[in-house]
């Protein structure tokens, strides 16, 4: 029986193709998120980045003898 996807993951593989996208100027993403959303959404993109960067940089070496 094949794992189920949490909704977690959806929102991953969202941002992620969102992210992907050449096309897509980052900076103007930003200015318009800080201009158009609420603190909390701002709040909550910083811990999405500071749990992504975790796993990316400090997990990496968690296992080191």
């Amino acid at each position: 029986m094949p794992r189920r996807i949490t909704d977690e993951e959806k929102v991953a593989i969202k941002l992620g193709n969102i992210l992907s996208d050449l096309r897509v100027d980052l900076d103007l993403v930003g200015q318009y998120l800080a201009r158009t959303c609420p603190t909390v959404v701002y709040n909550r993109l910083l811990t999405v980045t500071e749990s992504a960067t975790y796993e990316k940089e400090e997990k990496r070496y968690e296992y080191k003898y």
